[in-house]
């Protein structure tokens, strides 16, 4: 996963593949999901970011590994 933050325009990207997507689902003002032709989400765009969650908490974080998903 990729992360974007404009601060200029307050928007925030969250890449979560590589494909280009080719259509955008709106599914809250200001919230877009990004999709592939057959319905794979690649990425999530939030408009007015600062307003809707803690930047700081997205652009910090903790990364948690599940033991049984590293053993396979």
């Amino acid at each position: 996963m990729k992360i974007f933050y404009d601060n200029e325009v307050d928007a925030l990207y969250l890449g979560l593949g590589e494909e280009t997507p080719e259509g955008v689902s709106e599914i809250s003002e200001g919230v877009n999901l990004d999709m592939t032709p057959d319905g794979k989400l690649v990425g999530i765009e939030i408009l007015d970011a600062s307003r809707k969650i803690d930047i700081q908490t997205i652009l910090s974080y903790n990364l948690v590994l599940n033991k049984k998903m590293l053993a396979m």
